[in-house]
């Protein structure tokens, strides 16, 4: 039986996917903040997807739902990194505290095995590009990145004190269907509003590394598979980059919108605690034998192409 806390979000869904079409049996343990049941109804009927509405910040809840597990895939988080600039103990909570219950409740249940979604947010504002694993100090500049880094911290400390064994996957900026939130999801909708302007925060020249969820979770279980350290960190990415503002045209190209103006608010960054441009070193991933099954455009395209059946522009 495989664990996936968040299993009704947006990774986290294409995640039991995976794992049910390799035959497993997957427990999936969200509350639905922003996962949802849609996203899941496929499975139903299946016998191969059990789904439980529990919160993370409910120690017995997932101390119950260990039961019989021998992998926990740990994806549940805060979804969007703006929030924390508001209410700013988003992240401390559904990031970390989250974390620290998850590993409680493996250390109770016996269970030794936990697959982590980190992210690029860690390294914040890097000075080497592209940034290896093996960059530091690293200080992250958003609370969900300092929350991210803090849970890896927590993930490192178990493994050593317990014997527990952790693939932590620091993720690029993950795209695809069932997006529920980021720039892709939010052009679309700001297109659907208004399809004579988009409004892109910022100067469009943040540049990012871009994966589709289909290769994310790919890469994960790969690495799960395929490495056997008692700690096993790897970016997960394509290994190169594409701007906000090439992202703006290409959902503008695939909206079929005509003369639609593409406006910039000024600045070199989106908002608070955004790193305006991060590019992932993935030498380390591929050195195992992975390869993406797209890069950046190529994910950006096909999430563009998605969202915009999903949202209905």
């Amino acid at each position: 039986m495989e664990l996936v806390t968040g299993g009704a979000g947006f990774i986290g869904s294409h995640l039991v996917d995976s794992l049910v079409a390799k035959g497993k049996r997957v427990r999936v343990l969200d509350n639905f903040s922003s996962g949802r049941e849609e996203f899941l109804s496929h499975h139903a009927g299946s016998n191969m997807v059990e789904v439980i509405r529990g919160d993370l910040l409910d120690l017995e809840s997932v101390s119950s739902a260990m039961e019989g597990v021998d992998t926990v895939h740990h994806m549940a988080a805060n979804p969007d990194i703006r929030l924390g600039t508001s209410v700013t103990d988003t992240d401390l909570r559904q990031g970390t505290i989250a974390t620290y219950n998850v590993l409680e409740s493996m250390r109770r249940e016996g269970v030794s095995k936990i697959s982590f979604s980190s992210s690029s947010a860690v390294y914040g504002e890097a000075s080497q590009m592209p940034t290896p694993e093996t960059y530091g100090p690293i200080k992250p500049i958003s609370l969900y990145g300092a929350s991210k880094l803090a849970s890896e911290a927590l993930i490192t400390a178990w493994c050593g004190t317990f014997g527990a064994k952790s693939w932590i996957h620091r993720f690029a900026n993950i795209v695809g269907p069932r997006g529920t939130h980021g720039v892709i999801y939010d052009f679309v909708h700001k297109l659907k509003s208004d399809p004579s302007r988009l409004e892109v925060l910022g100067d469009g020249k943040q540049e990012k590394s871009y994966m589709s969820a289909g290769d994310c979770v790919s890469a994960m279980l790969h690495l799960v598979d395929g490495v056997d350290a008692d700690v096993n960190l790897y970016n997960l990415g394509t290994g190169d980059t594409c701007s906000v503002g090439r992202i703006a045209e290409i959902v503008v190209e695939e909206s079929g919108l005509e003369g639609v103006s593409i406006e910039y608010t000024g600045g070199d960054r989106g908002w608070a605690g955004d790193v305006p441009k991060t590019s992932l070193d993935v030498g380390f991933l591929f050195s195992t034998g992975f390869s993406p099954g797209m890069q950046s455009e190529q994910a950006i395209r096909h999430t563009a192409q998605a969202l915009i059946d999903e949202i209905g522009l």
